[in-house]
């Protein structure tokens, strides 16, 4: 790790040719994962990754370069020097002095994933596997995997901040898949805390692994699902990545702060349903996207985005503060130290209203139950967006009927944010990982179940 002085030196550098912010970023991580492939161990491995990216800012303009030697400060300096060059022809320089460092630790473990046996978690996930397996005829392949990261950063920058911050993670995976031998398809599960193997072992990887089975083969029997414009019910956890994908990307400043998002300029503005209320909140305990502190150094925030339908804030880093005339949330994340960090989200969702699930399903006539949604694609300047439904059934009658396959939602998330008539009471998060220009980060996207009133669902006519 370097000195105090040695960050002090090279952070003076960085300014000697131009820019009026400088910022060091320092990363050491622990990786691991085993997977399996029915029953069968497919991979294993350990690592450790350290590095420095090193930032420089000139208003909104923006110098990145990273190193996986943290040690050497001649280069470390002699990098900083050039990546100021590079900016302005105008000399700078500035004496740094860092505060006395402020520690944190987001996400405390109490089992190091490291201290761990690797055949301790090739039992737990073989067993898991065997449960998916067994649950019917029809489960051809199983696989289930364990990852974790214990991951140390230090932040520090031109102003004087000075931090320090101690992150782990864990993850579990299980996936089933069924085949009548004309077809296939896939349950998958992938919950994940923000927490150390105390995670793993206390998780009822079982339970999700009948659910998975269940998914697969609900869906080889199910047929095609019918297209055209409807009411769609989406379920709870999973089914907010709709709102994390159409929505919530175009709330950040990555996008804001640029004019290149249909929510630019909406601040104060209905852009929901009147029921709609929605937070980013870094803030909660153990959760998988959580964090005390962000990637450039700022306390996270519960962050309030949408209000009764208004508009009320934006994601914001600080070039998006730059951009936008606006304090950072505490919302700059990056995948490592090879990325600069951007603004991102945290744990996105949709707060819960009053109804129950069986109260929106009883009052639906006729639609399409999204219970389980699949991955798809957004444009955040248009808002289009097309996602796959892993489990779908058809309501009738205020009842749910015949599991269909096939279905997608195609629309516009302004759109889909002001036809949303009924929020269920059931609010619940599910884990994933979100790709955008800082790399991949893990989230949470959630909400309790909703009803959009109308919404193309493409399948079969």
């Amino acid at each position: 790790m370097l000195s105090t002085a040695s960050m002090e030196r090279i952070l003076a550098a960085a300014l000697s040719h131009g820019g009026d912010f400088s910022e060091i970023y320092i990363e050491r991580t622990k990786l691991s994962s085993v997977s399996l492939l029915n029953g069968v161990v497919e991979s294993t491995g350990s690592s450790i990754d350290c590095g420095i990216g090193i930032r420089i800012l000139e208003g909104d303009k923006c110098v990145y370069v990273y190193s996986n030697d943290i040690y050497n400060e001649e280069k470390l300096i002699r990098m900083a020097k050039n990546a100021s060059a590079s900016l302005s022809e105008v000399p700078g320089g500035r004496t740094v002095y860092l505060k006395p460092v402020i520690e944190y630790t987001s996400q405390p473990c109490q089992i190091s994933p490291s201290t761990v046996a690797k055949s301790e978690k090739v039992l737990k996930l073989r067993k898991a596997g065997e449960t998916a397996k067994n649950y019917s005829s029809l489960i051809t392949q199983t696989s289930a995997g364990c990852s974790d990261a214990e991951k140390e950063i230090w932040i520090a920058n031109s102003d004087g901040l000075n931090v320090s911050d101690k992150r782990c993670r864990s993850r579990l995976i299980i996936q089933a898949i069924a085949s009548d031998g004309n077809e296939k398809q896939t349950g998958y599960f992938g919950p994940g805390s923000g927490e150390g193997y105390e995670f793993v072992e206390r998780y009822d990887l079982d339970e999700k692994a009948v659910e998975a089975a269940r998914i697969a083969s609900t869906m080889i029997s199910a047929k095609p699902c019918p297209s055209g414009k409807m009411p769609v019910v989406i379920g709870n956890a999973f089914g907010g990545v709709i709102f994390h994908e159409a929505c919530g990307h175009a709330l950040e400043a990555t996008a804001v702060g640029i004019r290149s998002s249909y929510f630019t300029d909406k601040q104060g503005l209905a852009i929901a349903s009147p029921i709609v209320t929605a937070y980013d909140d870094a803030k909660i305990n153990k959760e998988w996207g959580s964090y005390d502190v962000d990637d450039e150094g700022t306390p996270s925030t519960t962050n309030l985005l949408i209000k009764d339908g208004i508009l009320n804030s934006y994601l914001v880093d600080k070039i998006g503060s730059r951009r936008m005339g606006v304090p950072s949330t505490g919302c700059a994340r990056r995948q490592n130290y090879s990325y600069a960090p951007t603004s991102r989200m945290s744990n996105t969702f949709i707060a819960p209203g009053k109804s129950t699930k069986e109260e929106i399903i009883a009052d639906t006539e006729y639609g399409l139950y999204a219970t389980n949604m699949g991955g798809g694609s957004v444009d955040t300047t248009t808002g289009e967006f097309n996602f796959a439904v892993n489990e779908a059934y058809i309501i009738r009658n205020g009842k749910i009927c015949e599991p269909v396959k096939g279905a997608t939602l195609i629309g516009k998330g302004n759109e889909v944010l002001m036809n949303i008539d009924r929020v269920g009471n059931d609010l619940s998060l599910a884990q994933g990982v979100c790709g955008s220009a800082s790399g991949s980060i893990p989230v949470d996207v959630g909400q309790p179940t909703i009803r959009v009133s109308e919404i193309t669902v493409g399948g079969q006519a």
